[in-house]
């Protein structure tokens, strides 16, 4: 299954990066608005996020300077 997965991701990734439109003896080529760009981009990262998700949070545990030594 994770095969699959990979080959859908390349699947959008190549098609975010090929054009919307292109017409034939004209030469004309209309590129996909950047804001579709933008939406791909952070689809493919938060999947990405998503398959590791102990990457995603990070704990940290924070001693104020004043509390340490006492108690």
């Amino acid at each position: 299954m994770p095969e699959s997965s990979e080959n859908l991701e390349q699947a959008i990734r190549d098609n975010a990066a090929g054009p919307k439109r292109a017409q034939g003896d004209a030469g004309s080529v209309e590129q996909h608005p950047l804001p579709d760009q933008i939406a791909v981009d952070r689809y493919l990262a938060s999947k990405q996020a998503a398959a590791h998700p102990s990457r995603a949070i990070r704990m940290t545990r924070l001693v104020p300077p004043g509390a340490a030594g006492e108690g």
